[in-house]
């Protein structure tokens, strides 16, 4: 049973900052992707960023330049820094994790998913 406590989000207007962390728990993987993905209300799921086995990341053209995906592997914590936001970053942003090496920030790749946390970004 693979564990995904997300946290950290909140409301924020636009161009401020907020920072999501991710804290894994309940599996023996010796490494690990995690990703960040979000979902609009009537829109699909999307990713948004994430950090490989590799620790090679990937990030959505739509958030590149303003969003910093980390991860520390020790503590088993993936971090979202969030900068610059604007209204339509304003979703509920989920935390996946996968086992080994995965390559791509696409949702059918991460099998593991955290409950969301709510950012809301207002003009």
């Amino acid at each position: 049973q693979v564990d995904l406590v997300e946290s950290g989000g909140g409301s924020v207007q636009a161009g401020g900052s907020l920072r999501l962390s991710c804290e894994a728990s309940g599996y023996s993987y010796s490494t690990i992707a995690m990703g960040w993905f979000r979902q609009a209300p009537g829109k699909g799921r999307e990713g948004v960023a994430a950090v490989d086995s590799d620790d090679a990341t990937f990030y959505a053209d739509s958030v590149k330049g303003r969003f910093t995906i980390s991860k520390d592997g020790a503590k088993k914590i993936a971090y979202l820094q969030m900068d610059n936001l604007k209204p339509e970053d304003t979703a509920m942003y989920y935390c996946a994790v996968q086992r080994g090496y995965v390559g791509q920030c696409s949702v059918r790749a991460y099998t593991h998913w955290g409950q969301g946390t709510q950012v809301t970004v207002s003009s």
